[in-house]
């Protein structure tokens, strides 16, 4: 179910870089949840600069730093976790993209698990089911 976005001009990063945010976002993810990194989405959703502001600047005016992202997680996740998420990809903008720390921002975003599909079933039946197949 882990799920980030990040949020960035068109052209700030190479595919390198790219690919470098996609997976060390992918193992940060799974070893903060616990969770198979085959569960994992990421995403680098590209701007373009014409249609962004950071401060009131238009990017392709001559703002700059924009770095937003969004990671969704089920509900009932501890505080600890959402701490360590914003933290991991904050650091992980700064060192693949070079955006200054202090224009950083980011967002945790729960769902409740009968509002999360896992191919086509809710995520509360699907862990529902797991949990009574480890029994077993």
């Amino acid at each position: 179910m882990p799920v980030v976005q990040f949020h960035l001009e068109d052209g700030s990063l190479d595919d390198e870089q790219a690919a470098d945010l996609l997976r060390t976002a992918s193992r940060l993810y799974a070893d903060v949840l616990g969770s198979p990194v085959e569960r994992v989405r990421a995403f680098v959703v590209p701007h373009r600069p014409q249609w962004c502001a950071v401060g009131g600047e238009v990017l392709s005016e001559g703002g700059s730093g924009l770095a937003y992202f969004t990671a969704i997680v089920l509900t009932g996740r501890p505080a600890d976790q959402h701490e360590q998420l914003l933290a991991g990809f904050t650091d992980l903008l700064v060192r693949v993209a070079g955006v200054p720390r202090e224009q950083v921002r980011g967002r945790i975003e729960q769902v409740r698990p009968e509002d999360w599909g896992i191919g086509g079933a809710p995520a509360a039946q699907v862990r529902a089911d797991e949990i009574a197949a480890r029994a077993r």
